[in-house]
């Protein structure tokens, strides 16, 4: 074991403000993308979702590739791309396009779940009836593998790429499947923490050395919200607990401007349910934040952190980050190095 520099990334939906547009929204994501780069993270993640008016990261590998233009050391990837709703050879095409346009920073974050409603998964093709996961992600791998002598169906584009392939979850399925194909895992307690302890412990027992990767890589979703104060930081939140409240409701996920209190907004089932997603946030000031992030490395011993902060203020969501990186330059944590495919 060694003491190193905590890993910290981004993840980002494209967020429309309330009363703002997609083409704001995108503009604001390359923003912070380039800044996320002066400040040391190692990736910036999109993820896919459909019919969700608010979230502008439908088109995944359009923006990755968007945002990937405009960095120049970033990893940027998907976080992720929903593999049931696509053709394994499509993806691999897309994403060895990626790769071989921008050499050693793309990933490829793969999930099982739709990352949309019911309507939409039916416009896409989704049937749950018909799902094998486990085949497609090996489909996918090989798709991205070399290609063998004679072999009819190759993805040109990305045969050979061997582009970083990442499993997601918020469940044991997935981080189960990590293990047993021996991939990286990243844990969406972001949203769904509830068992984040689980799926790690799970992961890290049954884990099998690869190709991919000889050790278990664990990254671990944390909403934040940092500012000069904790007060500051705790009202630029309820920004997040209202798109929560939104999201449990049915509504659409545009990003509110934040209120003195959430106090008449929500019902208590509400509340208790919007606030057991936010169960791992990193809510407050700079020494806030600190203890919470060495509380929370110190907890799941994750080997990266990708946060995601739904703030209203396009500037005070950079200045979170912002916050977020500083703090992680003072933190060291033990780890036993990273593979070299997935640091920039």
């Amino acid at each position: 074991m060694s003491t190193a520099r905590a890993r910290i990334s981004v993840l980002d939906l494209a967020p429309v403000r309330l009363n703002g547009t997609i083409a704001e929204a995108f503009r604001n994501t390359v923003d912070l993308a380039i800044h996320a780069e002066r400040w040391g993270y190692t990736r910036f993640w999109l993820a896919e979702h459909h019919n969700m008016p608010g979230i502008g990261s439908a088109a995944t590998a359009v923006l990755i590739g968007h945002v990937a233009g405009a960095t120049s050391r970033l990893r940027v990837g998907s976080g992720g791309v929903m593999l049931p709703n696509h053709a394994a050879l499509v993806i691999a095409e897309q994403f060895g396009t990626l790769a071989t346009l921008y050499p050693g920073r793309i990933d490829l974050g793969i999930g099982r779940a739709p990352g949309s409603d019911r309507v939409a998964s039916m416009a896409l093709g989704y049937n749950t009836a018909e799902e094998d996961f486990p085949g497609q992600v090996s489909e996918l791998l090989a798709y991205l593998a070399p290609a063998n002598p004679g072999q009819r169906l190759i993805a040109y584009p990305g045969a050979g790429t061997n582009v970083p392939v990442w499993l997601l979850g918020s469940s044991t399925y997935s981080a189960q499947l990590a293990a047993a194909l021996g991939l990286p895992f990243a844990f969406a307690s972001h949203f769904a923490p509830a068992m984040l302890m689980e799926a790690l412990a799970l992961y890290r027992a049954t884990f099998k050395p690869s190709p991919h990767l000889d050790r278990p890589y664990a990254m671990v979703g944390v909403p934040l919200a940092a500012a000069e104060t904790d007060d500051e930081a705790r009202c630029l939140a309820t920004s997040a607990l209202q798109r929560g409240l939104n999201l449990i409701r049915g509504h659409a996920l545009f990003v509110p401007p934040p209120v003195d209190s959430m106090y008449g907004l929500w019902s208590e089932p509400e509340r208790m349910a919007v606030e057991s997603r936010m169960k791992v946030a990193a809510i407050g000031g700079p020494e806030t934040v600190r203890r919470r992030l060495t509380q929370l490395w110190r907890q799941t011993q994750a080997d990266e952190f990708i946060f995601t902060s739904d703030l209203y203020d396009h500037a005070a969501r950079l200045r979170s980050f912002e916050i977020a990186a500083e703090v992680a330059r003072d933190l060291a944590v033990e780890t036993t190095g990273s593979p070299a495919c997935l640091t920039a």
